[in-house]
């Protein structure tokens, strides 16, 4: 951690009279990936990549400056950078900073550092082994981890400085199988802010034979069929919709642009009665989860969506500012290399009140998603577009042929509004959301949840 005289120093050189807040992002991130391909070790990279980035806001805009050399000098190279770009004028102040406590913690069982390299590696091979080996059909295995230890210590204007400590481990298993001239895919991935104690509910090998399982199952399935159709999410299916048909278009800089379709809508019924939406960083274990984010604010759990009724943004300091509102603790970087800026944490629909056996019996016929791929949105207009990876025909409301090829399309506003009946469950799946050229890692979690109609692309 950096010396408290040498942050206030940085922090009062940055400031200018035009200057509104400034904040000083420091971070050393150390990092280990193996992947195993074809039996053979592929990659070993370990590393360490440590740096500090300055912003200032002024008129609702930024200055940002970065550099990789953690010394006095390069700090204030930076502010005086940064004073240049703003205008120069007089106004550097006296900070007094004080340590913020965090409002959660998170308990790391076994940290993967104290796990030899050997051991790890050993795992892994007898994972690749085991997918490999379960079908004659199987192509290819490959298999990733990735171990990311992240030290950060914000200083800001305002007086606080914020301290986190933030551990990613994360699996996962992709394969290949074909036959007949068919290919299909298998993925499978584990992980979140936990320690080598993520393989204690479930082994390496489970993880890839389950991997196995689904490419070698998708090669016997059918031609999903297409048209307008009832849908039932699972709660395995992952989060995939929540997060793009949903989640984008509640980050505060594309609504205050108007580039949301949810801009202007604060107060009023976006969804079915029985939807709420959440964005919660304090979840232990998940990877979208930590105590401050990387504006050194506190970690929190937002209520995006209350009863169908849209409640709030997730909103950075900045988009904050503009609204004239508090930061949600939503303020999000890739690195010290790159500003801040409104990203999701941990995004969910909460769960209701229903069986989800009963909702899939109360279905006569439709598409039952088991799980969902990737998906775009276009956040101006809320349409979407996903890949389904796993989907079964429903047929007298029970989960009858396999299918593959699915694809669901739509309105993000238009189907939060037509859910009309969800689960008492919640699934989680991981991810690594992109936005603005930056990369954080996020979860998404819904229940199981009906659609009276959906736009199932497939053949017609």
């Amino acid at each position: 951690m950096i010396d408290r005289e040498l942050l206030k120093e940085a922090l009062g050189s940055a400031l200018s009279e035009k200057t509104e807040y400034a904040d000083l992002y420091i971070e050393s991130t150390r990092s280990t990936t193996v992947q195993i391909e074809d039996s053979k070790l592929e990659k070993l990279l370990e590393g360490v990549d440590s740096g500090a980035g300055l912003r200032v806001l002024f008129g609702g805009k930024t200055a940002y400056a970065y550099t990789n050399e953690i010394k006095k000098e390069s700090f204030l190279d930076m502010a005086s950078s940064l004073r240049s770009a703003v205008g120069n004028g007089s106004g550097e102040r006296d900070i007094d900073l004080t340590t913020k406590a965090p409002r959660v913690d998170f308990k790391i069982e076994i940290p993967p550092g104290d796990v030899p390299l050997e051991e790890k590696i050993s795992l892994f091979m007898n994972a690749e082994r085991a997918a490999r080996g379960y079908d004659k059909s199987i192509r290819q295995v490959t298999v990733t981890y990735r171990e990311v230890l992240q030290r950060v210590q914000i200083a800001c204007s305002d007086g606080s400085i914020a301290e986190d400590e933030r551990l990613q481990t994360i699996f996962l298993v992709n394969v290949v199988a074909a036959e007949d001239g068919v290919i299909q895919t298998g993925y499978e991935p584990i992980g979140g802010f936990v320690g080598f104690e993520l393989f204690k509910e479930k082994s390496p090998e489970e993880v890839a034979l389950k991997a196995a399982r689904k490419a070698v199952m998708m090669l016997k399935a059918r031609r999903a069929p297409g048209g307008r159709m009832p849908v039932v999410l699972s709660s395995e299916a992952g989060g995939t919709m929540i997060h793009e048909a949903v989640g984008h278009g509640l980050e505060g800089d594309l609504a205050g642009q108007g580039l949301s379709v949810y801009a202007g809508k604060m107060g009023q019924e976006i969804a079915s009665k029985i939807v709420t939406v959440l964005d919660d960083s304090t979840i232990p274990g998940k990877r979208g989860s930590f105590r401050f984010d990387d504006e050194g604010v506190l970690s929190q759990k937002t209520v995006l969506v209350d009863s169908g009724v849209l409640r709030s943004f997730m909103l950075d300091r900045l988009s904050a500012m503009k609204m004239g509102l508090e930061s949600t603790g939503n303020g999000r970087r890739q690195s010290y290399r790159f500003r801040p800026i409104p990203r999701m944490s941990n995004t969910l629909i909460a769960p209701g009140k229903t069986p989800p056996d009963e909702i899939l019996k109360s279905t006569p016929n439709g598409l039952f998603v088991k799980k969902m791929g990737g998906g775009q949105v276009n956040t101006l207009t809320g349409e979407f577009v996903f890949e389904v990876q796993e989907a079964y025909l429903i047929e007298n409301g029970a989960a009858g042929d396999l299918v593959r090829g699915a694809t669901l399309a739509g309105s993000g506003p238009q189907i939060l509004k037509t859910i009309d009946m969800v689960g008492s469950d919640l699934g989680f799946s991981i991810g690594t959301c992109g936005k603005d050229a930056q990369g954080v890692p996020v979860s998404d979690a819904q229940p199981t949840l009906r659609i009276p109609e959906a736009i199932v692309g497939g053949e017609v």
